[in-house]
């Protein structure tokens, strides 16, 4: 299977990339079957996650994409519509991004401030971004909001696509 953006392997490859434990390194795959079955899931094996990541297997059950999503915290749509995925994909952009303890004090000491001075800020961040040569930044699509569907970890809640536990696949 090629390493196409929107095949099976490519996702469950990113999901294990973005979604960390709080210790911050990868999950390994002996922890994510383990969790799986654990929490009643169908019986999946570590060498399994690990060819369907890598693309040797590219057919899965239901069930175990069901689970993989909710292992990860997102919905089974993640994996069969790409629309989805790429909705599901920028808000874990956006989860990684508030890992950075330093981005995450900036977001949290701008919150309340009007939208003239989120603006103004904004633009700040533009100008200093283009100084040091980094890419321009994707504005928010007209949809999305502060605290519509993103929250203050970086790991999703199971049955959303970006919710605030700190631990993939449990609730608040």
């Amino acid at each position: 299977m090629s390493d196409d953006v929107g095949s099976l392997a490519a996702k469950v490859d990113h999901l294990f990339r973005t979604v960390r434990p709080r210790d911050g390194g990868e999950y390994s795959f002996e922890e994510v079957a383990a969790a799986i079955r654990a929490g009643g899931g169908p019986t999946i094996s570590a060498t399994y996650l690990w060819q369907l990541r890598k693309g040797l297997r590219d057919n899965p059950t239901k069930r175990h994409l069901e689970a993989l999503a909710g292992f990860f915290g997102v919905p089974p749509a993640y994996f069969f519509d790409d629309g989805a995925a790429e909705r599901i994909d920028a808000e874990l952009a956006l989860l990684t991004a508030l890992r950075d303890a330093p981005v995450r004090q900036i977001a949290l000491r701008a919150n309340g401030l009007s939208a003239k001075s989120l603006e103004a800020i904004a633009e700040m961040v533009d100008r200093v971004r283009e100084l040091e040569g980094l890419p321009e930044t994707a504005p928010p699509s007209a949809g999305s909001s502060a605290g519509s569907s993103a929250g203050s970890s970086a790991e999703p809640s199971a049955g959303s696509s970006a919710g605030s536990s700190a631990e993939p696949g449990t609730g608040p």
